[in-house]
């Protein structure tokens, strides 16, 4: 579960307000997730299909887990989310059940034509389950992802605590989230926020008990 912040130069945002994510934000999330998808930088060039980064990464948050979806919206404009589900192996038996079938069947003929498509071809075709040794003791996970514009002020702060606010309030025990292993120096920013490092392996892997 991979977490990208930028490393682009932000503006303070005056006027912005977390709010709970709508069906309306799509489009949002899928940008935000786009330009955020290279390890924190924009990914517009890696992917040949737009949508790709944000069907694994944010919608199906949007969709199956709604009431753990956050949005960071200024003048209008959505500039950063969080998401989580807090039981994540049920969360993936029901992308395995009412999500995923849908995308291998509409891309079933589809090839990779940019750098980063595979890696969200493959795992469409074929789901990887978390490691029960993260759910096990930290069932929940989320992602956040900030454009530039929203990365000072304390909004990422302010959208995690948003975050663990809701899923202390439904009784878990436990969250986890990855970091890109090519933006490691993110972790320092969670390490603040109470959460531990756990594992290393194809990403950081960072938790904490609620």
């Amino acid at each position: 579960m991979f977490i990208f912040c930028s490393r682009e130069p932000a503006m303070i945002l005056d006027d912005a307000v977390i709010r709970q994510a709508q069906p309306q934000d799509e489009a949002a999330l899928y940008q935000i997730c786009l330009q955020t998808a290279n390890a924190g930088s924009d990914a517009t060039a890696l992917y040949s299909d737009a949508h790709y980064p944000g069907q694994r990464f944010v919608i199906p948050y949007l969709r199956f887990a709604p009431a753990f979806a956050f949005v960071l919206e200024s003048q209008g404009e959505v500039v950063g989310y969080v998401v989580a589900t807090p039981d994540t192996e049920t969360f993936e038996t029901q992308l395995e059940q009412q999500w995923w079938p849908q995308w291998q069947a509409a891309w079933r003929d589809r090839t990779a034509e940019a750098p980063l498509d595979d890696k969200i071809l493959a795992y469409v075709h074929q789901p990887e389950r978390a490691a029960t040794s993260l759910t096990s003791r930290w069932p929940a996970h989320l992602h956040i992802n900030l454009l530039p514009v929203a990365q000072k002020g304390g909004w990422g702060r302010r959208l995690i605590e948003t975050e663990l606010a809701a899923l202390r309030q439904a009784g878990v025990s436990g969250v986890y989230l990855g970091v890109s292993l090519q933006n490691e120096q993110v972790c320092a920013f969670y390490q603040r926020l109470g959460f531990e490092h756990v594992v290393r392996s194809n990403a950081i892997y960072m938790a904490q008990q609620l």
